[in-house]
C-alpha cells in the first residue's frame, strides 16, 4: 500500500541512496557546483533505524547491509533505480506531500528501512566513512532544494535581539497605538512608526544570556553585528547574508579601523565563523563551548538532484558556500515573541528575531 511523506523526508532518503549507488560524492563549490577534480570515494554509510544501527558497506557491485536484524547484499544498481524513482516522484508531486512511487515501498521493505528520517539524537542524518570502511565516520546533515529546508538557525525567542527605544519618551497610549499598527507580522510598519514619532531604536543586547555567551565565543561584539544585520534586513529588504555583510562594512557598527575591514576582511570572517558554528551544531539555547559537534558537514541536494558534499575537512570551501548561499528569514512574531515595544524595568525595548536559512536557488 502506498504511503505519503514530505519532499524533505524523501530528499534525505534520496541523498542516502544516491551516495550508495554512486559510491562517491563530489565536493561542492561556493557556487553550488561540483568540484570536478574531487569525487570522494564512499566506503561505508551508517544510519540509525528505530531498531538499531545499520551499516552499508559499498562493494564493487553490491551494498553489504549489516545490522541487528539484517545481513545481506543488495545490488548497487537497485539503489540507483530507487533513487531515480524517488527523484521523479518528488519532481512530479504538485504539493509538498509525495506518494511513494511504484516499487519503492517494496524495496524499503526488502532492505528493512522503516524511517525515512533517521533516528538520531545528535542532529546528524547519517554518517559516512570515506576511502575505507574503517576510516573515521563523518556525521552529515542533509539539506535539499527539492523540498522545504529546515533553517540553519531557528532559535525561537532565544534568538532575539533587544533594541532600546530612546529619543523621546512615549506615553502608554502611544505605545499601545504602535503595537496595534499593522498585522501580526508587520514589524517594519511598527519600526518606522517609532522613528516617525521621534523615537530611536538603539541596539542594546542579546535577549537570551546563553545565546549571548555563545555568540561571544566567536566575538565579544557578535551580538551587535548580527543585531544590526537583522535590523538592515527589515529596513532595507536585503536578505542575502553576503549582501548584508557588504552593507555592514559600510556602516561599521563596531567602529573598527578601516584596515581591519578592507585588508583583513574582519566582517566577512566573523560572519563565516558564525555560519560554520550554526551549520555544525551551535544552538541559541544550548551552551556552546566551541567543541566540534557530531555534525561534520552537509550533504546538499541541488534542484537538479545532484548531491554535493561540504565538510569541515574543507573548511574554507564550506564557509564560502554558507556565506554566499544563506539568507536571513522572518520568523513568526507570535511564536518568537518579537516585533513589539515591551516594557522592562521602566525602559521600552523592541525585539528582532534572528533566523538563518539556505537559499532555494
Amino acid at each position: 500500500m502506498a504511503f505519503e511523506a514530505t519532499k524533505r523526508e524523501w530528499g534525505e532518503l534520496y541523498a542516502f541512496f544516491r551516495l550508495l549507488a554512486d559510491g562517491c560524492v563530489y565536493s561542492g563549490t561556493p557556487g553550488v557546483k561540483r568540484n570536478e577534480g574531487q569525487c570522494i570515494p564512499v566506503a561505508m554509510a551508517q544510519r540509525e533505524e528505530h531498531d538499531g544501527t545499520r551499516r552499508y558497506i559499498v562493494e564493487k557491485d553490491l551494498i553489504y547491509i549489516s545490522g541487528e536484524k539484517i545481513d545481506k547484499r543488495v545490488p548497487r544498481e537497485d539503489f540507483a533505480t530507487v533513487a531515480d524513482l524517488i527523484l521523479e516522484g518528488i519532481r512530479n508531486a504538485p504539493g509538498d506531500e509525495v506518494t511513494s512511487p511504484d516499487g519503492v515501498e517494496e524495496f524499503l521493505d526488502e532492505v528493512l528501512i522503516y524511517d525515512l528520517e533517521a533516528k538520531t539524537d545528535d542532529r546528524t542524518d547519517f554518517s559516512v566513512a570515506f576511502y575505507s570502511a574503517d576510516a573515521p565516520l563523518v556525521g552529515f546533515a542533509v539539506r535539499s532544494r527539492l523540498g522545504t529546508m529546515f533553517p540553519l538557525l531557528d532559535g525561537g525567542r532565544a534568538a532575539n535581539f533587544k533594541f532600546e527605544q530612546t529619543g523621546v519618551k512615549f506615553a502608554t497610549p502611544t505605545v499601545n497605538k504602535i503595537n496595534a499598527t499593522g498585522g501580526d507580522d508587520d514589524v517594519i510598519t511598527r519600526m518606522l512608526m517609532v522613528e516617525r514619532l521621534g523615537g530611536v531604536l538603539k541596539y542594546s543586547d542579546v535577549a537570551d544570556k546563553i545565546f549571548r555567551s555563545n555568540l561571544s565565543m566567536i566575538d565579544l561584539h557578535m551580538g551587535r553585528l548580527l543585531g544590526e544585520m537583522t535590523r538592515l534586513m527589515w529596513l532595507d529588504g536585503i536578505t542575502r547574508v553576503s549582501e548584508l555583510t557588504e552593507e555592514i562594512k559600510k556602516l561599521n557598527p563596531l567602529k573598527i579601523k578601516d584596515e581591519l575591514i578592507t585588508r583583513h576582511g574582519f566582517y566577512e570572517y566573523k560572519v563565516k565563523e558564525f555560519l560554520l558554528a550554526i551549520a555544525t551544531g551551535m544552538r541559541p539555547a544550548k551552551l556552546y563551548n566551541g567543541v566540534e559537534s557530531a555534525i561534520g558537514g552537509m550533504l546538499f541536494v541541488t534542484g537538479g538532484g545532484e548531491v554535493l558534499c561540504y565538510q569541515r575537512a574543507f573548511r574554507q570551501m564550506f564557509a564560502d558556500f554558507l556565506y554566499y548561499n544563506t539568507r536571513l528569514e522572518k520568523g513568526s512574531t507570535e511564536k518568537d515573541k518579537y516585533g513589539y515595544l515591551e516594557r522592562e524595568n521602566g525602559v521600552y525595548y523592541f525585539k528582532l528575531n534572528l533566523k538563518v536559512g539556505l537559499m532555494k536557488r
